[in-house]
């Protein structure tokens, strides 16, 4: 802008804003000195506060605002005119305008900023209205929804259903599918409680919510394929079709987005397990539309874990075949994070091991195995991080040596986990990425054995032992095992009588510690022998075509002939010399065997070769294994089973002989007693030993629990003493009785004494 102009300019703006002071200096601006610019200002003033009374001020006031709008006017007409005179001026600049921005060309004069201030504030109503009250007003608005959802709404019917059936069988269309998902959408509203939730349709009859649930199971899946015309994949193709590949998935995803939500949500709600596997079978289905949609993913995975690990046996697997299923399709994308809640869910549901639950346990231990051998560099990580903090736990239970850091090692979590990567780690072999797990896995498994090595933790060690058993025979590495059962037979006495009888064996399979009233039982003594029997047994056979295998069995040949030497119980003797000698005679075959061999120790590939061939044509004791891990396997069967069958106990029955009396005696006292019963004898004895102390009692029910608690084969002697003292203490008591003259009726009386009381024999839990 040019002096010229801007002079100008300025000088209108004083003649708009101060009108006096340019009368009164009507010399321009640049003659002024600064104090007279100012004094101008100053005598301003004192008219305005001497001179002008109230209205002439209001008057000025107005006449000011309307000559500055007339300017403001008057400016923006010049402006229209100097842009019209710019289309002559220059044609190209105005061209752009137009084609750039029409808005600064087309303006009225009317145009102003004030006006657009004054938009931006709130004006205030002429009439202000009282409101009343939230609870009034939320009433209000709940009954305007329901009426407005009821006027909205269309009930659903079985004629309906029918008739969306028949079409779809015919000819799906997207107004069907959009009228069928939107009454699935009602339904799953009402399973969740959602009655304000504004739909279309109204399911309000159960029997039509279970036809439309049918309708959806059954004829969804095939009518989105044909809507969607999505060819059906090869037997041989492994690839899933997914169907945002067809050219109308656009058109249709809102709805089927709508009806994947209902699907998850709907398998929230159910609590009948049928029920919940039918819808669970469809979802399967559904899982290529889940793979196109990650929301919708998300939700159905988080339902599927949730089944996998509480659901019954069918929903499981079903559930699992799912879980599956999408990670192999989209590993990069769901496989890490589905393996992390998978392996909390595992943990959560280990925490109390019963009868019931192992096979549950069981389940989801071997399933989870699977999901990780999808994988094995992300198996490899998840290893790492779970295997070092179970290390951890342990090297805290070693150095702090408390109650709480022993209690977060002994404990099912833990040792499930234990099992858990055990297996992991042998169903993945042969592996490079995860074989370096072995050995750090084994030295925990070996730390927590070593932690409290008493009696009391037998079950505990008999876990990890089961452990490294699964590990060592899948991944062919070398575990000493053996020390850990070898040391059962020096540690404890199997010859010590047992303090108390037990009703039913101990199942160490649902055991981690035992408690002192167990340790007294026979029961337990029994149940530790078949544990070693099988865990040795086990052992050997994974070792049997092992070229070294006779000098390996030689130090517990050693131990069970100096079992066998100090042990007097039979049953013990048996099983242990069984077992002796199916490992002599494997050893003595391996022995011939590599007598024959023509190669050295050092050429391993010879080895390798040698064992193979060994293993492929069997050993005596792979042979006897086989026979014996069928019946051994009913056997658990039955013991997991948690079915308490009394009846099959074959409980020892305790029967006295009664004392037979000598012809004599009957013939002398024939007269005397009508019949020749001996329960009116033992009636008088009972009488003429009362008085006795109730501690000799005790000290007899003691004897008796010993006697019932030995299960050696002394029961003939045992009735023979009896026979004797009977047969004494009535001699006693005749010759003791004699030289008193009792009357025949007496006698009678004092014979027939009182009516016997049958008792039965109550034994306390201590007992």
């Amino acid at each position: 802008m040019h002096h010229d102009e801007w002079q100008s300019s300025t000088l209108d703006c004083a003649n708009i804003l101060y009108p006096h002071c340019l009368c009164m200096h009507c010399r321009k601006l640049e003659d002024l000195s600064v104090d007279e610019f100012l004094s101008g200002f100053d005598a301003l003033e004192r008219e305005d506060s001497l001179g002008a009374s109230p209205q002439e001020s209001a008057e000025y006031k107005e006449s000011v605002l309307q000559e500055s709008s007339l300017k403001k006017r008057g400016q923006a007409s010049e402006h229209k005119a100097q842009l019209s005179r710019l289309k002559d001026n220059d044609p190209e600049f105005f061209k752009f305008l137009q084609e750039n921005d029409e808005k600064l060309l087309n303006f009225a004069d009317s145009d102003s900023s004030e006006d657009e201030e004054e938009e931006k504030y709130h004006k205030l109503p002429s009439q202000l209205e009282m409101p009343s009250s939230d609870e009034e007003g939320e009433e209000d608005k709940k009954e305007k929804r329901v009426k407005k959802s009821a006027k909205k709404a269309i009930k659903v019917t079985t004629k309906m259903i029918d008739d969306w059936r028949t079409e779809l069988k015919q000819a799906p269309s997207a107004r069907l599918i959009r009228d069928i998902t939107q009454a699935f959408k009602a339904a799953v509203a009402t399973t969740r409680g959602d009655g304000d939730n504004e739909c279309r349709y109204a399911v309000a009859d159960s029997s039509v919510f279970n036809a439309l649930i049918l309708l959806c199971i059954r004829n969804m899946h095939a009518s989105l394929t044909k809507l969607l015309h999505i060819r059906a994949p090869d037997k041989d193709q492994k690839k899933l079709i997914l169907p945002s590949s067809s050219p109308r998935w656009q058109k249709h995803q809102l709805d089927i987005k709508m009806y994947l939500s209902g699907i998850v949500q709907l398998l929230g709600s159910l609590t009948q397990s049928t029920v919940t596997a039918a819808v669970l079978r469809h979802a399967h289905q559904m899982v290529p539309y889940y793979l196109c949609l990650p929301k919708q993913a998300r939700q159905f995975l988080k339902q599927l874990i949730k089944q996998w690990s509480t659901g019954e046996e069918t929903v499981r697997v079903i559930a699992f075949l799912a879980l599956n299923k999408i990670c192999r399709h989209k590993q990069n994308v769901y496989l890490n994070t589905v393996l992390k809640q998978m392996y909390m869910a595992y943990v959560q549901n280990c925490k109390f091991t019963s009868p019931t639950t192992l096979p549950v346990i069981n389940f989801l231990q071997h399933t989870l195995a699977e999901m990780y051998a999808l994988d094995t560099h992300v198996s490899y990580q998840h290893g790492f991080v779970y295997i070092r903090q179970l290390a951890v736990h342990l090297r805290n239970a070693m150095n702090m040596k408390k109650k709480e850091t022993y209690q977060s090692v002994y404990n099912w979590q833990y040792v499930h986990c234990l099992y858990l990567w055990c297996r992991v780690l042998s169903t993945i072999y042969p592996s490079e990425v995860l074989e370096p797990l072995i050995y750090p896995l084994c030295q925990v498994i070996s730390g927590c054995i070593r932690l409290m090595p008493i009696s009391r933790y037998y079950p505990l060690r008999l876990h990890c032992v089961r452990a490294l058993l699964l590990l060592s025979g899948r991944t062919r590495t070398f575990v000493p095992v053996l020390p850990f059962l070898l040391e059962i037979f020096q540690q404890e006495d199997f010859n010590k009588k047992p303090g108390r009888m037990s009703l039913k064996p101990i199942n160490f399979a649902v055991v981690l510690k035992l408690s002192k009233t167990n340790l007294q039982e026979k029961a337990f003594k029994d149940g530790l022998i078949e544990q070693l029997y099988d865990l040795i047994l086990e052992y050997f056979h994974t070792q049997a075509h092992s070229i070294g295998f006779p000098e390996l069995a030689l130090p517990t040949i050693i131990q069970l002939k100096a079992f066998l030497k100090d042990c007097r119980v039979s049953t013990y003797c048996k099983q242990m010399r069984q077992l002796l000698e199916k490992v002599q005679e494997n050893s003595a075959f391996v022995t011939a065997r590599r007598q024959k061999a023509a190669f050295g120790v050092a050429d391993a590939p010879a080895v390798a070769a040698w064992e193979n061939q060994v293993a492929e044509e069997g050993t005596p004791l792979t042979k006897y294994y086989s026979q014996w891990k069928k019946l051994r396997e009913k056997e658990i069967q039955l013991e997991i089973s948690g079915k308490e069958r009394m009846e099959d106990l074959n409980f020892p029955e305790i029967k006295r002989k009664k004392p037979q009396a000598k012809v004599e005696d009957k013939k002398e006292f024939k007269g005397l007693f009508e019949s020749d019963s001996d329960s009116d004898s033992e009636g008088l004895m009972r009488k003429l030993k009362e008085g006795g102390s109730d501690d000799d009692d005790d000290d007899d029910d003691d004897e008796g629990l010993e006697d019932l608690s030995d299960a050696s084969g002394g029961g003939d002697d045992d009735d023979e003493g009896e026979e004797d003292s009977d047969g004494t203490e009535e001699k006693a008591c005749g010759s003791k009785h004699a030289p008193k003259q009792v009357s025949s009726e007496e006698l009678q009386e004092l014979a027939g004494g009182d009516e016997d009381l049958v008792e039965d024999l109550e034994l306390s839990d201590q007992d």
